[in-house]
């Protein structure tokens, strides 16, 4: 016996320009068919979170799948798949032009079809709201259903088992170590790593290159430190791995499209050394005071 709940959506060409568009969505567990072999023209997400299963590529090999697991369902990719009586799973079928983007940059993984998850619990809540959006009669349904696919792309690369809760520890020591002025080589030395081991450890957590990684991170500190406090620009470079200001000046002007010194005023709302590093309480956000009336 098994139970079942689809909902399937046809989302208008307006909305497919919106980057993801939600094609259906449902929920099943029990004793489940098998699926397949067939080839679909979009993505599905396959969440397991009880039971397991296998999953047969197409060359012929099968996967075990054992929950907490992710199934990549992608287009052009003949699958087939079959689930143990326990199997409970939720799934989500989408499409848009940002799955490029979420492909490359290791969100979506093609040539990985079984993902282990540490947990599911996040995802399925996502599934959830995406259930409740996809009810007749939402008019913010093509809307929200695509808001709520990239929240799940986001979900499922945190719920990867091989990452921690808070991300790859090979990440957390570049971005330690970003501001030293240490080339990739050296990067990699301090992890017992060859620059080659180190591109793809960050590629597969990251999506960049260790190199890009590190730029993004000085970059972004760079621009909290223009608008947020006085230092001149040659200051700035130093604090974060330049020496050469003008080189600075010009990859910062190529990367972010504007000049630093344009991009100081640009942002000139905050007043200087108001830069607060503490993460706001998401249960207690930030407020503004507004003055009394008087």
């Amino acid at each position: 016996m098994h139970h079942t709940w689809m909902r399937y959506l046809t989302p208008a060409p307006v909305h497919h320009r919106l980057g993801l568009t939600c094609l259906g969505v449902g929920l099943q567990h029990g004793e489940l068919p098998p699926v397949g072999p067939r080839t679909l023209d979009h993505h599905v997400a396959v969440v397991v979170s009880a039971g397991g299963g296998w999953l047969q590529d197409p060359h012929g090999h099968r996967h075990t799948v054992t929950a907490p697991a992710l199934l990549w369902l992608t287009p052009g990719i003949p699958h087939h798949y079959g689930p143990a009586p326990s199997w409970d799973e939720c799934f989500v079928d989408f499409t848009g032009p940002a799955t490029t983007a979420y492909t490359e940059l290791g969100y979506i993984e093609p040539d990985r079809p079984v993902v282990p998850l540490s947990d599911t619990t996040a995802a399925r809540a996502t599934v959830a709201r995406i259930a409740r959006a996809a009810r007749n009669g939402n008019p913010l349904l093509e809307v929200e259903t695509g808001a709520a696919v990239h929240e799940l792309l986001v979900a499922l690369r945190r719920a990867r088992a091989d990452l921690t809760p808070d991300g790859d520890p090979v990440l957390h020591a570049l971005a330690r170590d970003a501001f030293q002025p240490l080339t990739v080589a050296e990067h990699a030395a301090r992890h017992g790593m060859t620059p080659a081991e180190l591109r793809g450890a960050v590629r597969r957590a990251a999506g960049r290159s260790p190199k890009d990684y590190l730029l993004a991170i000085r970059l972004g500190r760079a621009k909290e430190l223009l608008a947020t406090t006085e230092l001149p620009v040659a200051a700035v470079a130093r604090r974060v791995g330049y020496h050469d200001p003008a080189y600075f000046s010009r990859l910062f002007t190529r990367r972010v499209g504007t000049a630093p010194a344009r991009f100081r005023a640009q942002q000139g709302r905050t007043p200087p050394g108001t830069r607060d590093d503490h993460t706001p309480d998401p249960h207690d956000p930030p407020t503004t005071q507004r003055p009394h009336a008087t």
